[in-house]
């Protein structure tokens, strides 16, 4: 290994002597009685990387021969994987330990979860890629069923590593395919072996493996351990879940179809704004019969990525900046939204139904003002900061000629602002009775007005972030 090797894995490597370090810290120092010490330095440590991804570092570096690349479009990701993590573990922490749910692995897993999404947004080469997928996948099913005594989380742990090991096997057979018919791993060598008649075996090794990376993203139809997964487990792991690996698979997805398979757009697009169509309009249609709340935010996650997935089935940079964006605010208002389920109790008990909420607004006035601008971010009502990042993926899609998937995107959207509105209903309007309590640590209440007003004022800073976006797509798509 070089220096330039090294340098360029960096964050990684210093994540996962972390990782070590704290495993040690944990076994000898007492166990849980370290997990509070060890959120809060996990936290630290992941706001610091951000930082110095993002201002420190430049330019574009290969490293072992080109399986690890570090580049524009990869910082970009890891600054919201790094982020939203940070954010999530934090305002979780008052949350785990009335409930005596913090255990010291929480904050490791965690950590080894980010350092597989790192490695995945920054795969040069299919082995890589899986290396970084199955870290990330094989800690988050610990962390699924880390409420023990709970039947519900035990199956949600058990759901989501049976149809993980799925997609993974689906996914090797598409690697080897691809592998047998491009006589390479490298996403390089794949592309260089791209022009005239495509081989059908590297078509097909592709969908298997789009088929595999949809599974991660909660796309439909591969979405079926989403909802009972988001509702088994405990409710800060599924914040998690709904923050920094659909943007770790989401990158993973842009960086294997560009990279790779760059030279044949015209055989993933197709694929992918299918995926897009079925997962809008089944996140948008099946949300509706829902009552509790940790599954409608399921239902949710899976129209968004349908709506991130119009950005990059256009196929151009604008396409992929417009994903980007999408998934930057996408994370912040689940980061806000999740931090007011968390604070959803009656008589010292966590509650998530929907109903709970009526007449909300009398009782907790601000929260409730807040709970209505999330919702209506969400929904993609203006002038909130939802509605441009729908706007940005619709536009890509217009401009790279598919107007009918765009008009789907419109279609899908108003459907689905039925079940945001409902909530809002609920909170305003709703049928007089006790609403539930709203028992809110500092840290909570500050993420959840905090990314209200972001919804409200941050279209001042989107256009900051637009040009960052756009060199990371470009960085990607050239």
């Amino acid at each position: 290994m070089t220096a330039v090797d090294f340098n360029t894995i960096l964050p990684e490597f210093l994540l996962a002597a972390f990782a070590l370090g704290a495993l040690m810290f944990g076994a000898y120092f007492g166990k849980d009685k370290t997990a509070a010490t060890l959120v809060w330095a996990t936290s630290g440590l992941f706001i610091a990387l951000a930082l110095f991804i993002g201002f420190g570092t430049e330019g574009e570096r290969m490293a072992f021969g080109g399986l690890f690349t570090d580049d524009p479009f990869a910082r970009f990701a890891k600054v919201i994987i790094l982020v939203s993590a940070a954010c999530v573990m934090v305002m979780a922490q008052d949350y785990m330990q009335r409930r005596d749910l913090l255990r010291f692995e929480f904050p490791i897993l965690v950590t080894l979860a980010v350092i597989g999404m790192m490695v995945m947004v920054s795969a040069g080469d299919l082995m890589t890629l899986y290396m970084g997928l199955e870290l990330q996948s094989l800690s988050l099913y610990v962390v699924a069923a880390m409420r023990r005594d709970s039947t519900k989380s035990s199956e949600a742990g058990l759901k989501y590593f049976v149809l993980g090991a799925l997609s993974s096997g689906l996914f090797l057979y598409g690697a080897s395919l691809a592998y047998g018919f491009a006589g390479t791993t490298q996403f390089a060598g794949i592309l260089s072996t791209l022009g005239g008649d495509t081989p059908v075996g590297l078509t097909i090794g592709l969908v298997f493996m789009l088929a595999a990376l949809a599974f991660k993203v909660s796309a439909a139809p591969f979405h079926m351990w989403t909802p009972d997964v988001y509702e088994g487990s405990p409710t800060p792991i599924t914040a998690f879940f709904a923050t920094a690996p659909k943007v770790a698979a989401m990158a993973l997805i842009a960086r294997l179809v560009h990279d790779a398979f760059g030279g044949i757009p015209g055989e993933w697009t197709q694929v992918l704004a299918a995926l897009a169509v079925v997962s809008m309009f089944l996140g948008a249609i099946a949300a509706i019969g829902q009552r509790d709340i940790k599954r409608l935010m399921a239902y949710s996650s899976i129209a968004h990525m349908g709506y991130a997935l119009v950005g990059l089935a256009s196929g151009t940079a604008e396409g992929v900046q417009a994903m980007l964006i999408y998934m930057a605010i996408y994370v912040t208002m689940n980061v806000g939204t999740f931090a007011f389920i968390l604070s959803m109790e009656r008589d010292g008990r966590p509650i998530t139904d929907i109903q709970s909420l009526n007449m909300f607004s009398k009782k907790e006035p601000l929260k409730a003002l807040a709970l209505l601008v999330l919702m209506f971010s969400l929904a993609g009502v203006p002038p909130m900061l939802g509605f441009f990042g729908k706007f940005y993926v619709l536009k890509a899609a217009v401009d790279a000629g598919m107007v009918w998937l765009a008009i789907a995107g419109a279609v899908a959207s108003v459907i689905g602002a039925f079940y945001y509105l409902r909530i809002v209903f609920f909170i305003y309007f709703g049928k007089d009775g006790e609403p539930a309590d709203s028992n809110m640590a500092p840290v909570q209440w500050l993420m959840m007005v905090g990314v209200a007003v972001i919804m409200v004022l941050g279209i001042v800073n989107l256009f900051g972030i637009e040009p960052v976006a756009a060199l990371a797509a470009e960085a990607l798509v050239r």
